[in-house]
């Protein structure tokens, strides 16, 4: 099986030509580390075995794709064949671009120690392990099977850095340079603080956001950055085998319910999970929002905000087109709330959560600050 050609290839595309991470994607064979995944369908999602079928198992591995590897607590290694899986992606192989894009920002350094939050499919731990070498890379994950295969395919390929099981927002297996999770975090965990060094950098994501904090700790405990001007999507941090319930999962009324107030809405149909910027400032401002949305083979799509607080609303329309229907309940008018996020858009030609100030205190609180706006983040 030739896969180096298609590795390179990979390599001169998410890679500059002189980028020290060009040889790390270059030679690994990520197949290997991935040889079974989800593939996501109309209801639901479906297996693909990799050494079952060989051209597609290279033409996934070496294209720049995020891999699931498992729904729910289902890993694609232990389901059976033809069996398919329902619920929420729990793990997966990151796309090689956004690995390196978040090890460009946390600006590593050759004799750097690294702790990766989010073993998944070990690829992250391969790239750093090729770049530094096993005895400064720490790879964790909460769930044992993950570590445990990642370990064994690692050790395959003859890469052997440490990779441990432990909750990443819990007590962590040695101190580091450098921290850079694969899985969102809200607020971030003290013990990260705690075990980076002074001078040290971390890289992670905002949970229900697609900012990319990065920041650097001080003397005194306390780390200063900024949400860089770039954008990534990981799953959250997790504290089991997989997530527990959504705000909303399964209640009837938000799927044809018609709310105690209905109107149209101001502004033509937006996707938040597609409006980067609308969507990370909405959940800034409104902690704990969650939203998904559905399209129709008409191109009508359907938009859902709910909040745990029992506040819902649900916008049909076709991206694009004026007015909406907005049906909303609950104690808050999310809708309103998103159009209220527009108008300010509109007026200011952006929204500031990109590019603002950061600073981390000890126990992890984030507080965000742009010109006059502020957000704080516990």
């Amino acid at each position: 099986m030739d896969w180096q050609p298609r590795a390179i290839a990979l390599a001169e595309q998410v890679t500059h030509a002189v980028s020290r991470w060009r040889e790390p994607v270059a030679v690994t064979p990520r197949h290997l580390l991935v040889p079974r995944w989800w593939t996501a369908t109309g209801d639901g999602w479906e297996l693909r075995d990799g050494p079952a079928d060989l051209p597609a198992w290279l033409d996934a591995a070496y294209t720049d794709q995020t891999l699931v590897t498992q729904v729910g607590a289902l890993h694609a290694d232990l389901a059976t064949t033809g069996q398919r899986a329902a619920g929420r992606p729990a793990s997966s192989s990151t796309l090689p671009s956004l690995a390196v894009q978040m090890y460009r920002h946390a600006r590593i350094t050759d004799a750097a120690d690294v702790l990766d939050v989010g073993t998944g499919s070990g690829y992250g731990a391969a790239l750093l392990t090729y770049r530094l070498g096993p005895q400064h890379v720490t790879s964790i994950d909460i769930d044992p099977y993950l570590t445990k295969a990642a370990a064994e395919r690692l050790d395959g390929i003859g890469l052997l850095p440490h990779v441990a099981t432990c909750d990443a927002t819990g007590p962590l297996p040695g101190d580091y340079d450098r921290i850079v999770s694969m899985a969102a975090v809200r607020p971030v965990p003290p013990s990260w603080l705690a075990t980076l060094r002074p001078g040290g950098r971390l890289v992670t994501t905002i949970t229900g956001t697609t900012a990319i904090l990065a920041a650097d700790k001080r003397e005194d405990g306390r780390a200063f950055g900024r949400i860089e001007r770039d954008w990534a999507g990981f799953m959250a941090v997790r504290h089991g085998p997989g997530y527990p319930p959504q705000p909303g999962d399964g209640r009837e009324e938000l799927l044809n319910g018609d709310g105690e107030h209905v109107a149209p809405g101001r502004y033509p149909l937006v996707i938040p999970e597609d409006a980067w910027e609308l969507r990370t400032m909405l959940s800034i401002e409104l902690p704990g929002i969650t939203s998904h949305h559905r399209t129709a083979p008409d191109g009508t799509a359907t938009v859902w905000l709910v909040h745990a607080d029992g506040s819902w609303a649900r916008a049909e329309g076709k991206p694009g087109k004026p007015a909406p229907l907005v049906h909303q309940s609950g104690p808050r008018r999310l809708w309103d709330l998103l159009d209220e996020l527009r108008d300010r858009w509109l007026a200011e030609a952006a929204l500031p959560v990109y590019g603002a100030l950061a600073m981390i205190e000890a126990d992890g609180t984030i507080k965000l600050a742009r010109g006059a706006w502020r957000a704080t983040i516990q």
